[in-house]
């Protein structure tokens, strides 16, 4: 990953760069599925998935929560991490593909994949295709961030609380993740 691309793009430390994909995604952005291939490191939001079938199709969330509430709930969770995320997000497609594809966040810096649009793809799919490259991934996440002026400001300023936050949403100090990022990027400053 040329993390060196993305800060100078960004105005911003490699060592931020790094630290957030470290925290995010352990650094790695593709898992080996069962035939060899490298795919996408995905994680899926079941509860992402609830909002976004009830905010923008006619397909009843509350239904579909009855029915599979391992992938259409109004509570987070439900990970099972790896290739069985990609698990969950086939049976998730085979309710309705945009969005479960929306319900996933990709790559190495984990970007959800409803913000498509704000970041300037004509479709989701296009967004998708993007998460299974290397360069491809870099790219989601320099427009992901050139489109948050609040990470932006907040990386730039290593403000590991403002990054959290406006990266992982209100919940982001459960989960530890500005301690987190401030360690990965000490440990990254002094390589």
């Amino acid at each position: 990953m040329d993390y060196s691309k993305a800060a100078q793009l960004l105005g911003v430390e490699e060592s931020a760069v790094k630290a957030i994909a470290s925290v995010e995604s352990a650094g790695e952005g593709f898992i080996t599925d069962k035939s060899g291939n490298k795919i996408p490191k995905i994680l899926f939001e079941r509860h992402v998935m609830f909002k976004r079938l009830r905010d923008f199709t006619p397909i009843k969330s509350a239904d579909m929560a009855a029915k599979y509430p391992d992938i259409v709930n109004p509570s987070p969770g439900g990970y099972k991490g790896g290739l069985l995320e990609h698990e969950r997000l086939a049976r998730a497609v085979q309710i309705d593909r945009v969005t479960a594809l929306e319900s996933a966040s990709w790559g190495a810096y984990q970007i959800m994949g409803y913000h498509w649009k704000a970041l300037g793809y004509l479709s989701v799919q296009e967004f998708v295709n993007k998460a299974y490259t290397e360069d491809g991934q870099l790219e989601l996440f320099i427009r992901f961030v050139k489109a948050s002026p609040n990470v932006l400001k907040a990386l730039k300023a290593k403000d590991w609380v403002g990054v959290a936050r406006s990266y992982n949403g209100p919940g982001y100090a459960k989960n530890s993740y500005h301690i987190n990022m401030k360690e990965a990027y000490d440990r990254f400053s002094k390589e």
